[in-house]
């Protein structure tokens, strides 16, 4: 059985007691992490496919240790010219042991919610010292339709009504 799971933005094709290094994890050493972004399962023969990701599918790890990679060398120069430009970089990673992949039953990360109701009540009060671009994008969320060629004026009076 493996997986092809999105982890720190970049995609993997894992297995169970796989040792992968993924860019550097925010989780403390030891923590296990559960990663629900999957786009495919492959379990005995049987493929699925998220679109883009499967629902409920998720990959639990175990954070191994944080640690820097190898040094790259980025050399830069052009002939003739007397210019050289020699740097290194060493990036930050985090090794992870996979420890199990489940096709369904996986609660997805409860996201952080804000209160955009107050948000946009205040608003309505000082539409004047919005920027045009801001109108635009609150015309966009109302649902106002020819919000782009509107000028300022016209925007400030359309999203009062």
């Amino acid at each position: 059985m493996y997986a092809i799971v999105e982890i720190a933005g970049q995609q993997f094709k894992v297995a169970k007691d796989q040792k992968v290094y993924v860019h550097r994890l925010q989780e403390a050493e030891g923590s296990k992490v559960t990663f629900d972004n999957v786009m495919l399962i492959e379990d005995k023969g049987n493929v699925t496919i998220g679109a883009p990701a499967i629902e409920g599918a998720g990959v639990t790890a175990r954070i191994l240790g944080h640690l820097k990679g190898d040094k790259v060398i980025v050399f830069k120069k052009k002939r003739r010219k007397g210019y050289k430009k020699k740097n290194g970089h060493r990036q930050y990673l985090t090794e992870i042991q996979i420890e199990g992949i489940s096709a369904s039953g996986v609660k997805k990360a409860a996201a952080k919610k804000e209160a955009p109701k107050a948000e946009a009540k205040e608003e309505s009060k000082d539409l004047s010292s919005m920027t045009v671009a801001e109108l635009k994008a609150l015309a966009k969320e109302k649902g106002i339709s020819g919000y782009t060629s509107l000028k300022k004026a016209e925007l400030i009076e359309a999203l009062s009504k």
